[in-house]
């Protein structure tokens, strides 16, 4: 086995070094020119100026000198053809563009056998490119997961501690399907975010979900990468032929945008003498980097990074080419079209060109025809235009209603017996956008799995939150109108109150109460690597029954019963008063004939994901008990769900928690202020209902009903004082040794999202590498 897959590799890479030979290509053009006296290629690659090739390994000037970043390239002669590298690393360089490198790949990679053991552990990679002139480009690159029953997490520690995970499942060989990346056949992609100079990639397969003696005989190998979208389409032979992705993947190209400095246009503009822009040339703000760009002047062209500057383009040098139908002329930055001795006209192919002169036409005939023709052309024109954007108008709202679902809303609210009668506004576009300041980035609350939610003002002085979904796919719409059905049917003091929406915008947009106190997860989890313990054991007792009854309230009170799908801290929101309010119903399902399973492709949050639904497909109400059970393990810990920062047998907190209830060690991992301020009946007998709530099978969890009931009689009893408690003794302890808890019960928190991620970030002190790293 291991001969045969060391001579594949083999095979494999000599397919790549005859393959990279024929598949680098040489980009020529005027802007790919060095500075005066350097080589302008490494090989078959141009290395235009800015950047510039080293000598002997030494910087000799031939690269831009900015005082902040870096653009020389490192030549290896070593092979053949040579290779350039980015500085002096082990990034290689495929080619450079005016505004983008790209550059090789290193994809995060698990190889097994068939007893499960590993034959290739690279399972983490990881890029810096912080203190270089590069940024990931997020409209060039996605993030790719290959395999079955795999999920990959992507950190970006620099734009807001952003995570982000891919999971990727298939049943059986004849699942995955080629060119689909889905999820659930075989290959998972996402987006990326502005702003990525630095990221890890983990690859892991789901043990505890997936029979690894069964598929490891079409999927032996795992992968996750960020790789330019348009040079990667997904085959089914990447899972079944896993080995061969080793090499293959490494090929798909990453894209990067590079600038000059780290300064505007207007900063650099103040200081002449290291501002890099040229002669007849003009500065543009990158928009994904920090720092610009310089682009020639229309008519000019060449390298406006060298002096003197972009020079001026010959437009008429090619007759087959140029502008003109008959005669032209080249003028500096420009040129002029003409018509020969007895003819009129612009001269241009796309214009009038030349027509021949009429010596014996009266000069008054024709003015007063092309008088009258130009009068007859404006009207006509005005009508038509006008005609056309009044017909156009219609068009584009009827466009944007049934691209929007509203076919869809009508066909769920006409389907639903004793359907409520909603009594939501409908907005418009132009008063939700008002509402937003034209949607400003300022008053953006949070960015979820469907959509971007904003704070809004309406012009009765309201405070809204806005939810606008962020991709227009048809799963979305269905999601959208989903949200939109549930939300106004529902009545209760604990879910998020739907004020109206609107249909007639691009993408389809919804107008919520405003919740102004955060998300729950807020308020339990650690910022910064900070701890919190903001809410006492009250506190957390009451959100918990609140949220609860919610879900107790949709299972079984509303007028159409519900399945939430989704339930996690993160979509709990809390009041001025901390009341609990359950948000987010885009993955929910309605269940008007009340039945005791419904078919569904899986969606959730992993972590809080039902694993017996997720096995099965079917979704019940238990499965919302077993996401409740997560949250209150979350309440009781204050431990985000799954971090890849603690050691292997805590990185699931949930599946931790119950190894430790049976091992009757529980307060190990209760959170400081639950300990000191729960009563051990309390304490105990809701980790007891965590338990229950967490079990694999669901005929064996409790329904919301009994947990809400449950819940709402502990809040209500006062046990008696004499009950002991082991950790009040390190409470008085802790205040005698200087280490105070703040005597208040809810601190006020700065809210900045309405999502939460993990904490954990990664980074190096290498400027600029790429590799693997076995965790």
């Amino acid at each position: 086995m291991f001969l045969q897959l060391f001579l594949y590799m083999l095979q494999l890479s000599w397919l790549t070094l005859a393959g990279e030979a024929a598949s680098s290509p040489t980009l020529e053009g005027p802007f790919f020119k060095a500075k005066a006296g350097c080589e302008t290629k490494c090989g078959n690659i141009s290395i235009p100026y800015p950047f510039g090739i080293r000598r002997n390994g030494i910087n000799v000037g031939c690269s831009f000198d900015g005082f902040v970043f870096d653009y020389s390239i490192t030549c290896n002669t070593s092979f053949n053809p040579p290779k350039p590298f980015l500085d002096r690393g082990n990034v290689v360089v495929i080619d450079i563009s005016e505004t983008e490198i790209r550059i090789k790949n290193t994809p995060s990679s698990l190889c097994y056998n068939a007893s499960g053991g590993l034959t290739l552990d690279q399972s983490v990679s990881w890029m810096n490119f912080s203190r270089t002139p590069f940024t990931v480009s997020y409209t060039k690159n996605m993030f790719f997961t290959i395999g079955c029953n795999v999920f990959s997490t992507l950190r970006g520690p620099d734009v807001k501690d952003y995570t982000s995970q891919c999971i990727s499942t298939c049943d059986s060989k004849e699942s995955v399907v080629n060119g689909t990346c889905t999820g659930n056949k075989g290959c998972c992609e996402s987006t990326l975010p502005k702003g990525l100079k630095r990221f890890q990639i983990q690859v892991m397969r789901n043990s505890i979900l997936s029979n690894q003696s069964i598929t490891w005989s079409f999927d032996p190998c795992n992968y996750a990468f960020i790789g330019q979208q348009s040079q990667y389409t997904f085959q089914s032979s990447d899972v079944l032929d896993g080995y061969n992705f080793v090499s293959k993947g490494k090929d798909v190209p990453l894209v990067l945008d590079w600038a000059i400095g780290n300064k505007t246009c207007e900063e650099a503009q103040k200081d002449l003498s290291s501002f890099a822009c040229q002669e007849n040339s003009h500065c543009n703000n990158s928009n994904n980097n920090p720092g610009y760009l310089c682009t020639c002047n229309e008519g000019y062209n060449g390298n406006p990074y060298l002096s003197p500057g972009c020079q001026d383009m010959n437009e008429c040098e090619d007759p087959n080419t140029n502008p003109c139908l008959e005669v032209c002329t080249n003028t500096i930055g420009s040129y002029i079209c003409s018509c020969p001795k007895g003819s009129h006209g612009d001269g241009r192919k796309g214009g009038s060109g030349c027509v021949q002169d009429n010596q014996n036409a009266p000069v008054l005939q024709i003015s007063l025809g092309v008088g009258l023709g130009f009068l007859f052309l404006i009207l006509a024109s005005s009508w038509l235009y006008l005609s056309m954007k009044k017909r156009n108008s219609i068009k584009l709202k009827e466009k944007h209603f049934q691209k929007n679902g509203g076919l869809l809303l009508k066909q769920q609210i006409s389907s639903h017996e004793n359907g409520v009668e909603s009594s939501a506004k409908i907005f418009t576009a132009e008063e939700l956008k008002l509402a937003t300041r034209n949607y400003n980035e300022e008053l953006v609350l949070g960015r979820g799995g469907h959509g971007i939610v904003y704070k809004g003002t309406l012009s009765d002085n309201r405070t809204v939150a806005i939810k606008k979904s962020t991709i227009v796919k048809e799963s979305q719409i269905e999601e959208f109108i989903n949200e939109l059905v549930i939300l106004t049917q529902v009545n209760h003091r604990n879910v998020v109150k739907i004020l109206g929406c609107c249909l007639e915008t691009e993408v389809p947009l919804i107008v919520y109460e405003y919740v102004s106190n955060g998300t729950l997860s807020d308020h339990i989890h650690s910022k910064n690597g900070v701890p919190s313990s903001s809410l006492s054991w009250e506190s957390r007792l009451k959100i918990a029954t609140e949220t609860a009854g919610a879900l107790s309230y949709l299972h079984s009170a509303a007028t159409v019963p519900v399945i939430h799908r989704d339930i996690k801290t993160a979509n709990i929101l809390l009041d001025e008063h901390y009341t609990a309010k359950v948000a987010d119903f885009g993955a929910s399902r309605l269940n008007p004939l009340d039945l005791a399973e419904i078919d569904t492709i899986i969606q959730g949050t992993l972590g809080y994901l039902d694993p017996e639904y997720h096995q099965s497909g079917q979704l019940t109400g238990k499965s919302d008990v077993y996401s409740f059970g997560v949250v209150l393990v979350e309440l009781l810990t204050g431990e985000r769900v799954i971090s890849l920062a603690r050691e292997d047998e805590r990185k699931n907190i949930a599946l931790y928690f119950r190894s430790l209830i049976e091992e009757n060690d529980i307060f190990k991992v209760l959170e400081a202020r639950v300990a000191a301020e729960g009563k051990n009946e309390q304490v105990h007998a809701v980790c007891n209902l965590a338990k229950r709530c967490l079990n694999v099978k669901g005929d064996d969890r409790p329904t919301m009903k009994q947990v809400a009931m449950e819940l709402e009689s502990l809040l209500r009893v006062k046990l008696s004082s004499q009950v002991p408690n082991p950790y009040r003794h390190k409470q008085n302890h802790e205040e005698q040794s200087g280490i105070i808890p703040d005597p208040l019960d809810l601190y006020p928190v700065s809210l900045n999202s309405y999502t939460a991620g993990d904490s954990s970030l990664f980074s190096t002190d290498v400027t600029m590498s790429a590799g693997n790293v076995s965790p």
